[in-house]
């Protein structure tokens, strides 16, 4: 904390959505790194403050001196900001290696990843608390996959760093050895007032060997004890959008929305139809509820992707014959109103997609500079607390 401001630093900082929950919460972003070009342009729009480090550029090649100083320049300390003086580091290095939706042959060792990148800074930085967020994924995921059919009885056990959850267990021994009490679990959005349903793996890490937790749900799925998630109405109603900026779809996509109306998907298409709307899909496993999707009007929104018009990821409107709209997407993942976003239809909807909901992230903030100011707030169990024990 410096002049009474508590100081963050993002990482991986994509279209600022965590950093401006963070800041909502009271902190101060005095540095990001990001290397999209477009997204870095969203930040110096809406945070001018923030221009001289908003520019795009690969976190290997940024030392934590530069991030400190570029601290300094924004506060007009005359100085640059000391190791240890640095509220809060946060970031989500890229996830896609332990994505669920990906290929499994994709799952790659963290530790040879730009995850190691955002551990260096957090080293060197030495901040009082570091926020890391991941897919859902990355709790289950081996570091090497094995095909199917190289398992069982007629093949070799699998290895460690074959087995599920071998991949989280890298991270969290590469956090060990930070000297910091590491806490994670899964967060559900839709739990903290965001319209959508979206999880996410959360880690917070405590230089000092703070007891840290997260934060109480305020919403529930049944509405019994705290109030009921919010839906895509609630998110959508009264909202301005004289854009409307969206990816159309083709006529062969149309032709089947046309016959399904909100809340239904392909199983709901005339059966004669079906299989040939479905295409090569139709054999394939799984529930492929994206499929010719119209969302409903009444539940939370389904998570947001990178790409709402895609086939097997459908978000069609409720009535309208399109995808959600750009300011729509942002919308669900509770941008202000106001914020800009720079770049073509497909790279807003791709900065969108990619973003920690701003609520969510205001929640944790709020938890955190709690803490950071001295109380005690009260909080959720958490699903595994790493307080420098053995692995």
């Amino acid at each position: 904390m410096i002049d009474n401001k508590s100081i963050s630093i993002s990482l991986f900082a994509g279209a600022f959505g965590l950093d401006i929950g963070i800041e909502q919460a009271g902190f101060h972003t005095i540095s990001v790194v990001e290397k999209d070009r477009d997204a870095t342009k969203t930040i110096a729009i809406n945070r001018p403050h923030l221009q001289e480090s908003a520019i795009p550029r690969e976190i290997e090649k940024v030392t934590s001196q530069d991030l400190l100083a570029e601290g300094g320049r924004v506060l007009k300390l005359g100085r640059d900001i000391r190791p240890g003086e640095v509220d809060l580091v946060t970031g989500g290095p890229p996830c896609q290696p332990f994505s669920t939706a990906g290929k499994r042959g994709s799952v790659m060792d963290p530790r040879g990843s730009l995850f190691m990148e955002f551990i260096r800074i957090v080293k060197e930085v030495k901040p009082r608390f570091f926020l890391m967020e991941n897919v859902r994924g990355l709790l289950s995921a081996p570091i090497r996959h094995r095909p199917i059919n190289q398992r069982g009885k007629n093949h070799s056990l699998l290895e460690p760093d074959e087995m599920p959850g071998a991949a989280l267990k890298a991270v969290l021994t590469e956090m060990k050895e930070l000297g910091y009490s590491v806490v994670y679990n899964l967060l559900e959005a839709a739990d903290y007032g965001v319209p959508q349903n979206r999880s996410r793996v959360i880690f917070i890490g405590a230089r000092d060997g703070e007891t840290a937790t997260f934060p109480l749900a305020k919403y529930s799925q049944n509405g019994k004890v705290l109030p009921k998630w919010r839906t895509l109405r609630d998110a959508l109603t009264g909202l301005v959008d004289p854009q409307i900026e969206f990816i159309p779809y083709s006529e062969s996509r149309l032709k089947y929305l046309r016959l399904l109306k909100a809340g239904q998907n392909w199983r709901d298409l005339p059966e004669e139809l079906i299989k040939e709307a479905m295409g090569g899909a139709y054999n394939s496993g799984g529930g492929k509820v994206g499929f010719y999707r119209r969302l409903s009007w009444d539940k939370p929104s389904p998570t947001v992707t990178t790409s709402p018009q895609q086939k097997a990821t459908d978000m069609c409107h409720p009535v309208e014959l399109r995808p959600l709209s750009v300011r729509e997407c942002a919308k669900i993942q509770t941008f202000p109103d106001d914020w800009i976003f720079h770049g073509s239809v497909s790279s807003k909807y791709k900065q969108i997609g990619n973003a920690v909901p701003v609520l969510l992230a205001k929640e944790i903030g709020s938890y955190l500079l709690d803490l950071i100011q001295g109380n005690k707030p009260e909080g959720k169990e958490i699903a595994e607390q790493l307080s420098l024990f053995s692995l």
